[in-house]
């Protein structure tokens, strides 16, 4: 369990480390680009963190489809440290590329992350470096949500935000950030449905992983921290198809140059489908928190255009 004086802690610890990501309003909405960050994602926040707040050690390790591994290895390059990243074989090559480019030891595991984290977590327990969970230690999560004391400072009052969901670190940060000012809806693809399935069970639960976010958020459980923060904060959940994520991804690139990958449009999608409607007059904020991606692939020839206009209707 995480609480907003966490974060706050946590924005304090890793100032100067990480950088305070812009944000745009446009059409009535407000945009995080936390797919500037230092390594094209959230992640960093995180893992600086992690390792500042665990103090002196010998090395870091982690498991991660890519962008948790990016950022524990910037990080531990920042710190002089040796990085070890275990990845499923599945991950994009363009991530692996940017792992090795880092400094990181790059270890090939499985087919999912499941895989990679087992690996890991013995790798740590044997070598006695530092495991740093893709999401689901208090200290990432507190590091995660530091984006959202930003965004609150920088957009004003806010009745919403929109984040996407894999494990629920950045979930879990930005809920506690904002807990009392705002409310957090989480957005996943409907194939990696953690958090809908969570809240539907009363309790994390495993799911079957595919579709076009996996690699970013292709977490087979949701955190046990995310789960107590969601459940705590009554954050949302809403599913979007990966049609869906690959429209609004196109829409982001063609409207204002913004180039992510699928994980990072996967809040926006929310709108665009309609799967998440504002109310009339709803402060509404979308968190794009990935960037990670092949720019070939920023525009679909055969993906229907998205809507000009974000629905409308009753709050949720």
């Amino acid at each position: 369990m995480i609480s907003t004086a966490d974060v706050a802690r946590a924005a304090a610890r890793i100032e100067g480390r990480v950088r305070r990501t812009p944000v745009f309003a446009d059409d009535g909405l407000w945009f995080k680009l936390e797919h500037l960050q230092h390594t094209g994602s959230f992640k960093a926040r995180g893992a600086f963190n992690r390792i500042l707040a665990a103090g002196e050690q010998t090395g870091v390790v982690t498991a991660s489809g890519g962008n948790a591994g990016l950022a524990v290895a910037h990080a531990a390059r920042e710190f002089g440290l040796p990085a070890h990243v275990y990845v499923p074989a599945t991950a994009p090559a363009v991530k692996v590329a940017k792992l090795r480019q880092l400094g990181a030891a790059v270890e090939l595991v499985g087919e999912k992350y499941a895989d990679a984290y087992d690996a890991a977590v013995k790798a740590a327990a044997d070598s006695g470096a530092l495991f740093c969970h893709a999401y689901d230690q208090p200290d990432i999560c507190a590091g995660q949500g530091t984006l959202g004391l930003e965004l609150l400072d920088q957009a004003g009052g806010l009745d919403t935000v929109l984040v996407a969901v894999g494990g629920g670190g950045l979930l879990a940060g930005v809920a506690a950030a904002v807990e009392g000012r705002a409310r957090v809806v989480g957005v996943e693809p409907r194939t990696i449905p953690t958090l809908h399935s969570a809240l539907a069970a009363g309790a994390p639960a495993t799911v079957e992983v595919s579709g076009v976010a996996a690699d970013s958020l292709g977490a087979s459980r949701l955190g046990d921290i995310a789960f107590a923060v969601a459940t705590r904060t009554n954050a949302g959940s809403v599913l979007v198809d990966d049609t869906a994520i690959l429209e609004a991804r196109t829409a982001l690139w063609d409207r204002y140059r913004l180039a992510v990958e699928p994980g990072g449009a996967t809040a926006f999608a929310a709108l665009l489908s309609g799967a998440y409607r504002p109310a009339p007059g709803e402060r509404v904020a979308v968190v794009l928190c990935g960037a990670n991606t092949d720019p070939s692939t920023l525009t679909s020839p055969t993906a229907a255009p998205p809507p000009e206009r974000i629905p409308q209707g009753k709050r949720r």
